[in-house]
């Protein structure tokens, strides 16, 4: 069989494909980007974001993840109107909680220093979350080329944004948060575009819409309690430790960077496998097909492969920042070195989040999520108790990684149950 008109392997290049270009174009950007702004600028982007993955979470509680594995087309529609209409919600409380802050000065953290321009937070927050519904109904009908359509969109116009208004001196203060609002909104008008071209109902009432929230509750109680935790104890070094030690926003631009280095690439990749496995394990548990096998295959291969990528990177940190992004960005090794292991680790585990959605067992998931919130906690209060923030970020690396191999070793443990009652 040629191998690129396997079930599984064909959508997932596809989606690699337009994903890597997309991000490509975004890090090609950073060429630019790291030379039109200081590592104190995007030390205070990276403080405004870490506040956005946190809410997005709250905006959709997770429901766009339910048209994927919905029982019939007019279902996925009620959810996903559903979703739509929460995230609409979430986001304008947001907006009018951001504004109260402002008025009466009682944004937390390091928030403070960056004013009024958290008024971009709530509508990041909306245009992801619509960003991610739509993807998910793309995603069940396997129209994989509009999804990577509308990322790269939102990589090429984001970049753009960026770099014009970096460029302009009346702009440049707010240049990095207002690209991003501007490249998530324009990547929402494909999606728009051609969403009259899938098979959804028009005339969903909204009994149905609650019905089909009652009925994948689970996402919200515990995929979205567990996303939460993760993206809150993801972002401490941000909005806790960034502040405990007094962190200059230049140290916290060069962790951002590394850690954006890193996490983009494996991000990209991990989005896309989950979709791609996401689909075909579903059609696997309705069909009452093992799963195992094909899973521990594709861990496998991706870490033979990636590993000799991560081991370069580690040896040749330093470097590669000074000739990529500039001598200023050196710093960035040390937050890399700490970074690579864990994010090689992520790389094998994190686009088999898949798993526990699909065999319902998003309870075992959100403990894990509490076990790497106590453990990072621990880590980090180290490094804040030695006023060192490089050790911070160190051990923080340290328990994540611990987490996620305990979190591989349950999905062997769940795969092989299942397979063999299946069998």
């Amino acid at each position: 069989m040629n191998i690129m008109k396997s079930r599984l392997l064909k959508p997932l290049a596809t989606l690699l494909s337009g994903s890597f270009l997309a991000q490509g174009i975004t890090l090609v950007s950073y060429l630019l980007l790291t030379r039109i702004y200081s590592p104190a600028d995007f030390g205070v982007f990276n403080i405004f974001y870490s506040y956005i993955e946190i809410l997005i979470i709250i905006s959709t509680c997770k429901y766009e993840l339910a048209p994927v594995i919905a029982d019939s087309d007019r279902e996925a529609s009620a959810i996903s109107r559903f979703a739509l209409r929460l995230n609409t919600f979430v986001s304008v409380a947001i907006l009018l909680v951001i504004l109260v802050l402002n008025v009466f000065h009682f944004l937390p953290g390091k928030l403070q220093s960056i004013g009024w321009i958290t008024v971009f937070i709530p509508f990041m927050v909306f245009f992801c979350g619509t960003t991610r519904v739509y993807a998910a109904l793309f995603n069940r009908f396997r129209k994989f080329g509009q999804i990577v359509w509308s990322d790269t969109t939102i990589s090429v116009c984001g970049a753009f944004f960026k770099i014009v208004s970096g460029l302009l001196k009346p702009l440049h203060a707010i240049g990095l948060p207002m690209g991003t609002v501007l490249g998530q909104a324009a990547g929402n008008v494909n999606y728009i575009a051609n969403i009259r071209k899938l098979n959804i109902s028009k005339d969903v009432s909204r009994d149905e819409c609650r019905a089909a929230a009652r009925k994948f509750r689970k996402f919200p109680l515990f995929t979205a309690s567990k996303d939460f935790v993760d993206s809150f104890s993801s972002n401490l070094p941000f909005i806790w430790v960034a502040t405990a030690i007094a962190v200059p926003d230049a140290q916290v631009g060069l962790y951002g960077l590394a850690l954006t280095f890193t996490w983009r690439p494996v991000n990209v990749f991990n989005t896309a496998a989950e979709r791609v496995l996401y689909v075909e394990i579903g059609e696997r548990l309705h069909n009452r097909r093992p799963i195992g096998r094909v899973i521990a295959r594709f861990v496998l291969g991706v870490g033979l492969i990636t590993l000799p990528v991560f081991a370069l990177l580690f040896v040749y940190a330093e470097p590669f920042f000074s000739f990529v992004f500039g001598s200023k960005w050196a710093g960035s090794a040390p937050y890399l070195h700490a970074l690579l292991p864990w994010m090689w680790i992520l790389l094998l585990t994190n686009s088999l989040l898949s798993v526990p959605y699909a065999l319902s067992k998003q309870q075992g998931e959100f403990a894990f999520s509490l076990v790497a919130l106590l453990l990072r906690v621990v880590g980090l209060a180290i490094g804040i108790a030695n006023q060192d923030f490089i050790l911070a970020i160190q051990l923080f690396a340290v328990a994540s990684s611990l987490v996620l191999v305990l979190r591989l070793v349950w999905y062997t443990i769940l795969l092989h149950r299942y397979d063999k009652e299946t069998v």
